[in-house]
């Protein structure tokens, strides 16, 4: 009577951790969620910045990291200015282009801009942009 115990504690070890391989090679198939992959940053976080054109916006985040920001329209004036803010909207957080605002001086009175998608660059790309581009 013990060997048949022993006997099906062990089928019983044997198919958990079948079960258990079975899962976890399950969890790594599946695509990440869209939040694990998401790069976000603190606005206040922003030490520089640089307009590459009416359109696109680079930043400095922190000491190391550069976001991209891609505006959804031509922001007039945004390509000359010593200065911009960075509205975020919802929290502090900026994860998408949804979550922030670029506000431009002009000479009839602050522009508002919509971005449309934020970006963080690698450090490939950051070490391959002209120097007159970087933040």
């Amino acid at each position: 009577m013990p060997t048949t115990i022993r006997s099906a504690a062990s089928l019983g070890a044997v198919l958990l951790l079948a079960s258990t391989a079975a899962c976890a090679s399950a969890d790594q198939a599946k695509p990440k969620p869209e939040s694990a992959s998401r790069q976000c940053f603190w606005s206040r976080s922003v030490t520089s910045f640089h307009a590459v054109d009416r359109e696109t916006v680079n930043l400095r985040v922190g000491v190391k990291d550069v976001y991209e920001l891609k505006l959804f329209g031509p922001c007039d004036n945004v390509d000359w200015t010593e200065k911009i803010a960075l509205e975020s909207r919802g929290s502090s957080w900026i994860c998408s282009g949804l979550d922030a605002v670029v506000i431009s001086p002009s000479p009839i009175g602050p522009q508002r801009c919509m971005v449309k998608t934020i970006r963080k660059l690698t450090p490939e790309e950051v070490a391959a942009m002209p120097a007159k581009d970087k933040p």
